[in-house]
């Protein structure tokens, strides 16, 4: 890697980082507030917000952030360091084109609504779903257009604004919240409505701060299709397998979150399955959507500060390495990439499971969210938890693909692991209820990383196993150890039956610098080059693949 790369990649690592954890933690405010406005297991609002608002954040992810942009880069690169202008003039066109088909397809979502309004609006579990959907439909347009511009100011090395836009979506949420929401107190579904409506001022605002920082770096508006039409189909030709190389997590959380919606009984008893002739009931009570997605906010703040995080300074790297021919190079930066995932994530996840009902119960629990409410969404945080460093790890697998002309692969491997979640949800969901689904989604993810690593060291680049083995095994060491000494605290220090809410944020950040503590301290003393890698200084070349 070169010096100059390598500085790139630091500062871009730290920048994301940094960005990405204001932005979870703004995040984690904005879920408090919610959930002590609108709850979770009572009545059916919540779950309808949480499914409404997936889906164009779905699309975000897929046509922004995700399949978009990972074909995007490269292209955008390859163009930029040939002839700037050409590289405008494909950003251009995607701009434009990007703007017209998801404008298309809300009209379309907005249509479907309407349709479905009509035939089955008369339930209010359905009505709040629809509704809800459609105010927030046109959401995608913008956020997508902001994505994209995050894109192009990642591939030249530009994390700042990238990383900080996200903030906004909280800022603007919590003000809704706090200040809007409240005058419609009698009527949880305005307040929805409300919140709704902050995350469409959000996404317009998220892609106008970027803007000029493109205008700063050179960009005009140039649309020259026929100078960018084979560029721009180079995109094109890419995005479907890249999204389902991508998306599987996000694919199966969704999954996760329509399972938990069709198969929940309203009012809290058991039900039996009208649909299914009455043979069985209702594995799961309502709520169980609102679960998952709490579940999944917190796994999300691990991946977005160290998976992402990593996979998107990295893949401009890679990508680069590619162009130059320097395809060992590939597999040296991967495997550093992946030793600092796990190194990082391994201990967030098992952390995450050990202090997830302390958390959950002082984060959550006031207001309209009550301690069976946040009782049942710690086991889903716990359940979760235990893929984290899978779902880390996927970001960075999968550009490796990318970076050395592969979108196959890693499509292939995505639907196989589509399929075992989906046939892990069926099989858990009834002994497990919406824990099922979570541990479904986490063992799918597993797999998939196991798939992604194993085929790439073999067919692109190869992996030093060695020293990814080496950095797997001193981290769940030290994760243990931390393990025990947080279990210890927990049992031996903290015993008061019945402490206040200031005592328990107390004991938990105890815990929490506790457990930092012995991780780092035992990783030190295992004298660990992720360590040095991150905190330390490190002597101009030395082996970044060595133990």
């Amino acid at each position: 890697m070169a010096n100059g790369d390598r500085g790139h990649l630091w500062s871009g690592f730290w920048v994301t980082s940094l960005g990405t954890l204001a932005s979870r933690v703004l995040g984690l405010v904005r879920d408090m507030a919610t959930a002590a406005l609108l709850g979770l297991g009572e009545g059916t609002v919540m779950d309808a917000f949480v499914i409404a608002f997936r889906v164009p954040n779905l699309l975000r992810r897929i046509f922004g952030e995700g399949a978009l942009a990972a074909s995007f880069l490269p292209v955008f690169t390859f163009q930029f360091q040939r002839d700037p202008r050409r590289a405008w003039q494909l950003l251009s066109v995607l701009f434009t084109w990007l703007a017209l088909l998801l404008s298309a397809c809300a009209l379309a979502g907005e249509g479907i609504c309407a349709a479905l309004w009509w035939v089955d609006g008369r339930g209010a579990g359905s009505a709040e779903l629809v509704g809800l959907t459609a105010a927030m439909l046109p959401y995608m347009v913008s956020i997508c257009l902001a994505a994209q511009a995050s894109a192009a100011l990642q591939a030249l090395y530009q994390f700042r604004w990238p990383a900080v836009s996200p903030v906004l979506l909280n800022v603007c949420w919590l003000a809704a919240v706090w200040a809007v929401a409240p005058h419609f107190a009698a009527d949880k579904l305005a307040q929805a409505y409300v919140i709704a409506a902050a995350v469409l001022v959000s996404g317009v605002l998220q892609l106008a701060v970027q803007l000029p920082a493109l205008v700063r770096l050179g960009f005009r508006f140039d649309y020259d299709w026929p100078a960018s039409r084979q560029a721009f189909w180079q995109v094109g030709r890419a995005m479907l397998p890249i999204t389902l190389g991508m998306a599987v997590t996000q694919l199966n959380t969704l999954m996760d979150s329509l399972i938990a919606w069709g198969l929940s009984a309203e009012g809290g008893t058991s039900q039996s399955i009208a649909w299914l002739g009455n043979a069985v009931n209702y594995p799961m009570q309502s709520g169980a959507v609102a679960a998952i997605y709490y579940g999944e906010r917190f796994y999300q703040f691990p991946v977005g500060i160290l998976g992402l995080a990593i996979a998107t300074v990295i893949y401009p790297l890679l990508s680069r390495h590619a162009a130059r021919g320097e395809t060992a190079q590939i597999g040296v930066d991967l495997t550093l990439g992946l030793r600092l995932v796990w190194f990082t994530a391994l201990p967030a996840g098992i952390g995450i499971i050990l202090v997830a009902h302390p958390l959950t119960r002082l984060l959550f629990e006031r207001g309209q969210f009550t301690a069976d409410d946040a009782a049942r969404a710690a086991r889903m945080i716990a359940c979760y938890a235990g893929g984290v460093w899978a779902y880390c790890a996927i970001p960075v697998l999968v550009r490796g693909y990318y970076a050395v002309g592969d979108r196959i692969t890693p499509a292939k491997i995505g639907l196989v692991a589509v399929a075992l979640n989906f046939a892990l949800n069926l099989l858990l969901v009834w002994p497990l209820a919406e824990n099922g689904l979570a541990i479904a989604t986490a063992t799918a993810a597993g797999v998939q990383v196991a798939l992604l690593a194993i085929t790439f060291s073999r067919t692109a680049s190869r992996l030093a196993w060695s020293a990814l083995r080496s950095t797997l095994a001193k981290s769940a060491l030290a994760a243990a150890l931390m393990s025990i000494g947080v279990v210890g605290l927990e049992h031996f220090v903290f015993t008061q039956p019945d402490p206040t809410r200031l005592q328990r944020a107390m004991q938990l950040s105890l815990t929490i610098g506790a457990a930092i503590i012995v991780y780092l301290a035992t990783a030190w003393l295992f004298g660990m080059h992720e360590l040095r890698l991150l905190f330390g200084r490190r002597r101009p070349g030395r082996d970044e693949t060595g133990p």
